[in-house]
């Protein structure tokens, strides 16, 4: 499940769990001020499950998957020869798919986002009942005060990882 929560900054909240000793329970909640989604989110990548990848290539999926872009777990293990790039980085990328499917609204949500093992479906489920509903939200000029705590705003180049 998913759902939106009046706050004065974009903040996310995101729970998930998988059979996976090595992913397990997992919880983050971060404000996406300040640049924060590039020191803490962008640079998490991909997983899934080792039993996972023989189905998906079997359909034609993840072919370009590969130890460099993917984590593959399996059990309590990280197959990847480097490890994880943080401990948490499962919840990490989901939070990352997460605001990938709220950007799509084309302009930014100041909100908070609460995720519970929510994928790409209950986002865009979860967007398509915001805006049907137009009292349930209220779009407003960008102006100093606002622009400043957007998502990205204070990152530098400097900051942004060598590998997505």
């Amino acid at each position: 499940w998913a759902k939106l929560e009046a706050s004065n900054e974009p903040r996310m909240t995101f729970s998930i769990k998988f059979q996976d000793a090595a992913i397990g329970f997992q919880k983050k909640s971060i404000s996406l001020s300040n640049g924060s989604f590039v020191k803490n989110l962008c640079d998490s990548r991909t997983f899934c499950s080792v039993d996972n990848v023989e189905a998906m290539r079997a359909e034609g999926l993840a072919l370009g998957g590969s130890l460099d872009n993917a984590v593959v777990f399996d059990g309590e293990s990280v197959l990847n020869p480097g490890g994880l790039r943080h401990k948490d980085e499962a919840v990490r990328h989901k939070m990352l798919d997460a605001i990938g499917d709220l950007s799509l609204i084309g302009q930014p949500l100041i909100c908070h986002y609460i995720g519970n093992c929510a994928g790409h479906a209950i986002t865009n489920g979860l967007i398509r009942k915001l805006f049907a509903s137009p009292e349930s939200y209220e779009i407003i000029n960008c102006q100093d005060k606002v622009y400043k705590i957007l998502p990205g705003v204070g990152a530098t180049l400097a900051e942004l990882p060598l590998v997505a």
